[in-house]
C-alpha cells in the first residue's frame, strides 16, 4: 500500500467573479521511501495540491471532491482537531520562501520546540530544546544558533532551519515546495543534496514541487507534469525524460538547455497559461498545442497508459490510451 495516495482530488478557490478551478482530478501515489516530482508552470496548481494534502488551504479554498489517503486513512473528511495530529507527525511541509514561513519575533529554536511539544506534550522544555539544537546540527547549522532569530540567518540557513523544523516530529512524508526558490545555484545544490541525504537516512517519502526539471531529475524516481490544474503526464522519471509523450512535456524539455547535447536555440512554448476561472474546453492545452486536432477542442482526454503501464498520458495523439 502506498504511503500517500491522492485520488481524483479537485480543489477550487472562491473569488468574487466565481470559482477558480485550481486543481481538478489530480491522482498519484507515493510509496515508502520514494520521491515524486510535481512539475509545471507557475499557477498550474502545484502548491494548491500540497496545501490540499495538509488541509492548509486559505478560507476561500475548497476541496470539492476526491480522496487523500495517508496509510489508507482518508484525510479529506477529517475535522481540524483530527488533522492537527497528522500535520508535522504524518506529513510535514517545507514551505516556499523560508523567511515568510518563520515568525520573525520568535527564536528559531523556540519555533522548532513548539512543533515538537504539540505532538509530544510530555517532553520537557530542556529536552525539546536539545532536540531542536540536534536537528539544526543535522542540517548543517551550528547548534549554538538555536537562540538566533530568523533575520540573523542567511537565505540558505533559513531554508535548512525550515527543513529541520519539518523533521521535528519524525514525519513519514515530506512535501518540499520549491525549496531552492530565491537561492543561488550553489546553495540550491546544497539544499537538494541535504534533502537526498535525509530521505535516505530516514527512509522518507517525499513530494518535490518545482518548475525546474533538472532539479526533479536529480532527486526523484517519479514525476507528474501539471498543466492548468490537471496532470497531463505521469510516470517513471527516466521514461518521461527519455521519451516524453505529451506536447506540453516535450515543450518543457525543449525549453531547458542540455550541456552535453548539441548547441541549438531554445524554443519556448507559445502563448500563455489559461485563466482558470474559465479554462479552455476539453483539453486545456489545445490553444497552445502544435498538434491540436478537432477532437482536442471537444473531448477531454483521460489520463491512461500509452506505451507502458507505468507511463500514463492525457492526450488524443495516443489512441492506444
Amino acid at each position: 500500500m502506498p504511503v500517500l495516495r491522492v485520488d481524483n482530488l479537485t480543489t477550487h478557490y472562491r473569488i468574487l467573479r466565481g470559482w477558480v478551478r485550481a486543481a481538478e482530478n489530480v491522482s498519484f501515489d507515493v510509496e515508502k521511501g520514494e520521491a515524486m516530482g510535481l512539475v509545471g508552470e507557475s499557477g498550474c496548481g502545484k502548491t494548491t495540491v500540497a496545501l490540499s494534502i495538509l488541509k492548509l488551504l486559505p478560507s476561500s479554498g475548497r476541496i470539492r471532491s476526491g480522496r487523500i489517503l495517508l496509510n489508507g486513512q482518508d484525510l479529506v473528511p477529517m475535522k481540524d482537531s483530527e488533522i492537527r495530529k497528522i500535520r508535522w507527525k504524518g506529513i510535514a511541509i517545507v514551505f516556499q520562501g523560508a523567511m515568510n514561513a518563520f515568525n520573525p519575533v520568535f527564536k528559531i529554536g523556540d519555533q522548532i520546540v513548539e512543533g515538537i511539544k504539540v505532538h509530544e506534550p510530555h517532553i520537557s522544555n530542556s529536552d525539546a530544546k536539545d532536540r531542536a539544537a540536534s536537528l539544526l546540527e543535522m542540517v548543517g547549522i551550528d547548534p549554538s544558533r538555536v537562540d538566533n532569530y530568523p533575520h540573523e540567518f542567511s537565505g540558505g540557513m533559513r531554508q535548512r532551519a525550515l527543513i529541520a523544523m519539518a523533521l521535528a516530529a519524525n514525519p513519514t512524508m515530506l512535501i518540499a515546495d520549491e525549496p531552492g526558490t530565491a537561492l543561488d545555484v550553489v546553495v540550491q545544490a546544497q539544499i537538494l543534496k541535504l534533502l537526498r541525504q535525509l530521505r535516505e537516512k530516514f527512509n522518507l517519502s517525499m513530494i518535490l514541487i518545482s518548475h525546474d526539471l533538472s532539479v526533479v531529475a536529480e532527486t526523484c524516481e517519479k514525476i507528474a507534469i501539471m498543466y492548468a490544474g490537471k496532470i497531463v503526464e505521469y510516470g517513471d522519471i527516466q521514461s518521461i525524460f527519455n521519451h516524453p509523450l505529451h506536447p506540453y512535456t516535450q515543450g518543457l524539455l525543449r525549453a531547458f538547455p542540455n550541456i552535453k547535447g548539441e548547441r541549438k536555440r531554445l524554443v519556448s512554448i507559445p502563448g500563455q497559461p489559461p485563466d482558470l476561472l474559465s479554462p479552455p474546453s476539453a483539453c486545456r492545452f489545445h490553444p497552445r498545442c502544435p498538434f491540436v486536432m478537432d477532437v482536442c477542442r471537444k473531448v477531454d482526454p483521460r489520463l491512461l497508459p500509452a506505451e507502458r503501464a507505468d507511463h500514463i498520458v492525457a492526450c488524443h495523439l495516443y489512441p492506444q490510451a
